[in-house]
């Protein structure tokens, strides 16, 4: 594994459309293990291969959950429900942080390392991690999702609270 250079957002392979993986072969997880290895060495929560310079449909997502690093091969997002507003940065442009507007749920498609196929319905900060790395590869960037009307910092924070609450909420319905 190895670090790679993180490409900048003046660099315009970050508005390229990324090409469908058909090899699930060794050069793609060395890209997934090079990918993952320069999000964490960058202290990020997700990396697309565009952001390395490689034009494939691959995300690498770790939101520090527990649960992991998250490998999406040829995602698509095929349902979207709700709206939440979060503050977003990212690796291709440091520094700069701003309130987007993203779906609270989605469900997406995609194939793991080995071709296997997946359906998952993701929540809230996993949720805007998908739809910001997915974007990627559809060469759009947070800064096109921007929210024209910002929240304060306060309003933002309370609606962080309700939602984990209503979060804990679903989750013990679920248990009984």
């Amino acid at each position: 594994m190895a670090t790679r250079n993180v490409v900048k957002k003046e660099d315009p392979i970050l508005r390229k459309q990324s090409r469908v993986v058909t090899k699930f072969d060794e050069r793609l997880w060395e890209l997934l293990d090079d990918m993952a290895e320069t999000m964490y060495a960058d202290e990020g929560v997700g990396l697309a291969a565009v952001q390395v310079a490689s034009l494939k449909r691959a995300v690498v997502v770790d939101i520090q959950d527990g649960r992991g690093i998250t490998e999406l091969i040829n995602p698509v997002i095929t349902h979207e429900e709700g709206t939440q507003y979060e503050i977003e940065g990212c690796l291709s442009i440091p520094g700069e942080y701003y309130e987007t507007i993203r779906p609270e749920r989605i469900t997406v498609e995609y194939d793991d390392r080995h071709g296997q196929h997946h359906v998952e319905d993701v929540e809230g900060f996993r949720a805007v991690c998908y739809c910001h790395e997915i974007d990627h590869t559809n060469g759009i960037l947070f800064l096109d999702r921007l929210n024209p009307d910002p929240h304060d910092r306060e309003e933002l924070e309370e609606m962080a609270r309700k939602r984990r609450a209503e979060k804990a909420e679903r989750a013990e319905r679920m248990k009984s």
